[in-house]
Order: structure tokens, then sequence, then C-alpha cells
């Protein structure tokens, strides 16, 4: 009985310009997504049904069932590509949900790629419609672990020049944000789109260039959840932290530093400052 096992990588908005909305109320947006080296684990097993199971750390409030993302994006496959096989599939949840990172939606991206080789069929490309209905953020999960930029809706993905190296810490407050109350409170829908990322920059050029860049969704996000200026505002006054921002639409915040040893040392600094944090160090992962 054939299995697969992989993981699925957190995913961080580094930048997030709102440069307009649709007549369908979808707004577009410009940002640079890159990937942390914390992990959802995934598996999927041939069966003669579909069907999922979770567990881990944050499994409690993701469902078991059609409703999943992995379903649906599995059901997707099954019906573009004619698949009559099944599959088990499973989840362990070691990334938060609802989060400004992705995680359901970088499960259910590797699902369609774990799928599509469990069931020997073409993989589905990351603009097909079947994949951008599944959420704005799957076509891009599709492109792990190059970093990429991402304009319109999702849909539109371009390559961005190698980064230098350098290492994430993930912080997440306590805090719910839910991303439709986060576009309500938004005040500019039309801003600026981010500025192309120059090549060959060295860790002190990216941190110049990522400074002048924005996350257009941070301020409507704190007057939602202060705690997110708090986290914000803690990674910053660590001297090993060179930028400190929030991913996505929150409540996820991430400080930049040079290498994940730093990573480490910093998020140990947070965990005993804030002991009911989500603290995790990550590598920024690029394709060999």
């Amino acid at each position: 009985m054939a299995t697969i096992k992989a993981k699925a990588p957190a995913k961080v908005n580094l930048t997030l310009h709102v440069t307009g909305r649709r007549d369908d109320g979808y707004h577009l947006l410009d940002s640079l997504v890159v990937f942390a080296d914390v992990c959802d684990q995934l598996s999927a097993t041939s069966s003669a049904d579909l069907r999922i199971s979770v567990s881990g750390p944050f499994s409690p409030g993701v469902p078991n069932d059609d409703s999943n993302l992995m379903m649906r994006a599995a059901m997707v496959l099954q019906r573009v590509r004619g698949v009559e096989m099944g599959a088990a599939l499973t989840l362990e949840k070691h990334l938060p949900h609802a989060a400004g990172i992705g995680s359901g939606s970088s499960d259910a991206a590797l699902t369609l790629a774990m799928l599509a080789e469990l069931w020997g069929v073409p993989p589905l490309p990351a603009n097909a419609p079947d994949v951008v209905a599944l959420g704005a953020d799957v076509p891009v999960c599709l492109q792990a672990p190059a970093p990429t930029r991402m304009t319109g809706v999702g849909e539109t993905l371009s390559d961005v020049p190698r980064l230098p190296d350098c290492a994430l810490v993930l912080v997440r407050p306590p805090v719910e944000v839910p991303t439709a109350a986060v576009f309500q409170a938004l005040t500019s829908r039309d801003g600026s789109g981010m500025d192309d990322l120059p090549l060959g920059l060295d860790y002190d050029g990216f941190v110049q260039w990522l400074s002048a860049q924005r996350n257009d969704l941070q301020a409507p996000a704190e007057t939602i959840a202060p705690e997110i200026a708090h986290a914000i505002a803690a990674l910053r006054a660590l001297p090993a932290v060179s930028f400190a921002g929030m991913s996505g639409s929150g409540a996820t915040c991430y400080g930049l530093v040079k290498d994940i040893a730093t990573a480490r040392q910093v998020a140990r600094r947070m965990q005993v400052a804030h002991m009911n944090w989500w603290v995790a160090p990550a590598a920024v992962l690029q394709p060999a």
C-alpha cells in the first residue's frame, strides 16, 4: 500500500501591498512570500475512499470532514483529472491556523502535489482556476520552497532573485484576527505596488529594501488586536532583529535575523518573556 509523506511549510508575507479592489470585492495584492522551515506533517496512503484524520498540538478546531481544505483540494484533483481512487490523508498540525501564515493553504497545496504523485496524474498548475478557487494563498503555496512575488488576487506568480541567507523568528500572541474584518478596516485600497527586488542583495541590502516596503493590513489589524503592535515592538527591541513586521492579515509577526542560530537565541528570549505566545525560530527556505 503506497504512502507519501511530506512537510507543508509556513508561508510568510514579508510585504503585503494592497493595490486595488475588483468589482467583485476581491482586493488586489502585491506581496513577497517566503516559506519557513516550521511545518505541518502530512501523509497520503492509497485507499478505496477519501478520508482525513487530524492530530497534533493545533488540531483542535480543524475539521476532519469534507470542509477541510485538504479534502477540498483532493476532491478538486479527483474531479479535474477523472480519478476514481481515494486516499487516506493524515494531518499532524504543528502550525497555528487562522494566523496569517497560510497553514491551511500550504496543507492544501501539498495535498495536490502528493495526490498527483500517488494517483499518477499530472499536477494542477498553480494558476488553474480550480486551484485559485481553493483560496488566494493556495497557488503561491504550490511554489514552495521558492520565494515568490504574488500579485492580482493571488493567481499571478513571479520568480524573484535569490535572497541572501536569513532566518525568521515567528511569534503569535494569543489573539484571533478575522481577515474580513481587517480588510473592512482598511482606509486605503489603492496603494502603490511593491518595489522590484534587486539582484544580488546581501543581507544588509535586503533589510534596507524590506524597510522601504509595507504591509497595508498591519495598521487595521493592530486596531482590532493591539497585541500585534506589542509583538512587533518586542521583536524590534532586540538588537539581533534587523526588521520586524506582520505576516498576511495577522496575528503572526516575524523578526528577520541573519541566521538560524540567531533566530534560536531570539526565540528563547521571546518564549521566556511571553510564555503564552507561539514562538518558532525558522530558516527561510530556498531551492537548492
